[in-house]
């Protein structure tokens, strides 16, 4: 009977063999890479659509569409931090919260009620954030430089600082969210300059702080918080300008200022603007009536 051999390839025909696999390989390279960059566009994508939704208050619309975002990368975190923005925008719509007066002046601020969440929305809250922070944190163990894992982390614990400050109104919870969350923005903004979403959480802080008397913002200070007003209104000029998911945002915060300081026309322009682009969502009309109203003691 005649055995039959493993036959073992010679060093010719495995150099061959490698050749056929390695070009295979680089053959097949462009197409992943395409195909990833495709996949992460599909999220954006999908994300523009929450953000507007979220903005235009349609909420369950922004929510469905963070789902979609899910389903296409489940390493990506931003699908969870865009679910964590939108809950929260809804509780500031219901509790009437993001309206002009409550930025009036440092008084009116101080002077702010404390709120409830309603039933169930504070859970959904914290899952979103939870689940986000977990998927950042395991890709900034994978890479430091992480782009998108300090991003979601910078804007989630900057969210649950706002959450801390609006509505439970427990403020030095909200100052150890936000100093965390600057300390992510800065890393992002130090390695990405041009990721200017990340400028509205440093923005915010330093105005936030700015607008603050002297003792106060010296105390912050040395606990690790700068307050800048001028500094920060520039960083939010430039997520309104060139932002992706937040300039909306940016913009209702500086159009406010302008409010704050009587500067209607200013006020007005940034209003018509978002009106324009988000016509479901009544505040900015509301505001817009305000600019036109005369200035208490004009004639």
């Amino acid at each position: 009977m005649t055995k039959v051999r493993n036959r073992i390839p010679g060093p010719s025909q495995l150099t061959v063999i490698i050749r056929l696999a390695l070009g295979l390989a680089l053959a097949l390279l462009p197409g992943l890479a395409s195909a990833q960059g495709v996949h992460t566009a599909d999220v954006n994508a999908v994300l523009d659509s929450s953000f507007h939704s979220m903005y235009n208050l349609q909420f369950d619309d922004a929510l469905r569409s963070v789902e979609s975002a899910k389903s296409l990368d489940r390493s990506d975190p931003l699908p969870w931090m865009a679910q964590v923005c939108a809950i929260l925008f809804r509780e500031f719509d219901r509790l009437h919260i993001l309206r002009s007066e409550m930025f009036a002046s440092e008084e009116t601020f101080s002077s702010r009620s404390a709120y409830s969440w309603a039933a169930g929305h504070q859970a959904q809250f914290e899952e979103a954030a939870a689940g986000g922070e977990k998927i950042a944190r395991e890709r900034l163990e994978r890479d430091k430089k992480d782009v998108k894992a300090l991003f979601a982390l910078s804007l989630i614990i900057g969210l649950r600082g706002d959450a801390s400050a609006m509505i439970t109104r427990n403020n030095l919870t909200a100052l150890g969210h936000i100093k965390a969350a600057t300390v992510y923005a800065d890393r992002l903004l130090a390695i990405s300059p041009a990721y200017y979403d990340a400028y509205v959480g440093t923005g915010l802080a330093k105005y936030i702080v700015g607008g603050k008397p002297v003792l106060v913002r010296w105390l912050l200070r040395v606990d690790g918080v700068k307050g800048d007003r001028a500094g920060g209104l520039r960083e939010l000029r430039l997520a309104a300008e060139h932002g992706r998911f937040l300039a909306p945002f940016a913009q209702i915060v500086l159009a406010f200022d302008d409010l704050k300081y009587q500067n209607k026309s200013a006020a007005r322009r940034k209003l018509e603007a978002l009106h324009t682009q988000f016509p479901g969502n009544p505040l900015f009309l509301e505001e817009m009536a305000k600019c036109d109203k005369p200035s208490p003691g004009a004639r």
